[in-house]
């Protein structure tokens, strides 16, 4: 995966159409937009009823710590009940882990995973996120650990960042509640729309922040001795805060500005409309402006990450569909001209949120982007 990969020319949007997409992911589509479009209310207020008759339909998954066929064990953590914290917890089977060199025992990177839905929606137990969960758990193989955070417009900014932080604080104090091998030496955070938002900024609070095993090693120098009959290699390491990776999937960020690509895909996006996002971005801010730092990430306010040597390298995700996709560009962009390492993998004929329905080859195609560039960056600091 290059870092200076650049998005090959496609035909202005205007010229295009979506793909033809499967009856089922069309029909998935249609339901989730009329149910979002008919929950959000005038006063600003989401109809929750609406979600619950949802989850009627079986669209939510309970936990399953005993799988049939030796398959991914799930198990529900609570961190605060006053706020209703908790996560989802995944562990691959023993046969997807590859064992160390120096040791029997199997070690696995650990992912921090944050989901979409624009602030306002969905949960870890969502069967979409949870299928999800459970093909990167199993396919990378990484324990992955899923969070539920608060939902605006009940809970507005800043109490999604502040439950994802704690969530890291949490697993950095509480050991035991992992798996012995979940490494949380190669920590990695992950999210899709607005939970890869969320995880930006939880990695930004991670790069300034002190850890007790949410550590990542890194080779301080080389250190050679030689004697009359052997010559002794010594690497020195040092701790460095924070984590190893950061996958950021088509990045909820937005701006007082309406982009050329939020204009020409207006008609266009499956998912993604500014009458959306807009009412969000409002749930999320009530009184803000569309600029603020957290909102509009590269902006003339963005926080200065080129002081922050520990932000960990990033892989950014673009679908040529997707109305979001200049303010994630910049957000690559932006890495680049901070001196963080930035990768970018885009799909030319996909929209917001595609990688969810698994019945598209793209789908399959980013859960194998991903396990590379986790392997890459696991990898990195083994040695």
């Amino acid at each position: 995966m290059d870092s200076s990969t650049e998005i090959s020319k496609q035909p202005p949007p205007q010229q295009r159409r979506l793909p033809v997409l499967p009856w089922k992911t069309r029909i998935t589509l249609f339901f989730l937009n009329a149910v979002t479009d008919a929950s959000r209310r005038s006063d600003g207020t989401v109809n929750r009823r609406l979600f619950r008759f949802l989850d009627s339909l079986s669209l939510k998954t309970p936990p399953n710590s005993n799988p049939r066929n030796g398959g991914v064990k799930t198990s529900d953590i609570t961190v605060d009940t006053s706020r209703n914290l908790w996560f989802r917890l995944y562990v691959p089977p023993a046969s997807s882990a590859t064992t160390t060199s120096d040791s029997d025992q199997p070690l696995l990177p650990l992912v921090v995973f944050f989901h979409g839905g624009g602030f306002v929606y969905l949960a870890p137990d969502f069967k979409a996120y949870d299928d999800v969960c459970r093909r990167f758990c199993s396919q990378v193989p990484a324990v992955i650990v899923s969070v539920n955070y608060r939902l605006a417009p009940e809970h507005s900014y800043p109490a999604q960042y502040d439950d994802g932080f704690d969530v890291l604080k949490f697993l950095d104090d509480q050991t035991h509640l992992l798996p012995e091998n979940a490494d949380l030496s190669r920590c990695f955070l992950a999210g899709d729309s607005a939970g890869a938002n969320l995880a930006h900024h939880v990695a930004v609070r991670a790069s300034q922040s002190k850890f007790t095993h949410l550590k990542a090693r890194s080779p301080a120098h080389l250190y050679i001795l030689q004697t009359h009959t052997h010559t002794h290699m010594y690497i020195y390491y040092i701790n460095l805060r924070g984590v190893r990776g950061l996958v950021a999937i088509q990045p909820f960020f937005g701006g007082e500005e309406r982009t050329k690509s939020e204009m020409e895909l207006a008609e266009v996006d499956a998912i993604v409309t500014t009458k959306r996002t807009d009412w969000m971005w409002k749930s999320f801010m009530p009184g803000g402006d569309r600029d603020h730092q957290v909102i509009n990430v590269s902006g003339p306010r963005a926080f200065d990450i080129s002081k922050l040597d520990c932000f960990p390298p990033t892989m950014v995700v673009v679908a040529a569909f997707d109305s979001l996709k200049d303010w994630q560009l910049r957000y690559y962009e932006w890495l680049k001209n901070s001196g963080k390492q930035a990768y970018l993998v885009h799909y030319p004929t996909m929209f917001h949120a595609f990688y969810v329905f698994p019945e598209l080859p793209e789908s399959a195609h980013l859960v194998s982007q991903v396990k590379h560039f986790i392997h890459n960056h696991y990898c990195m600091s083994q040695h």
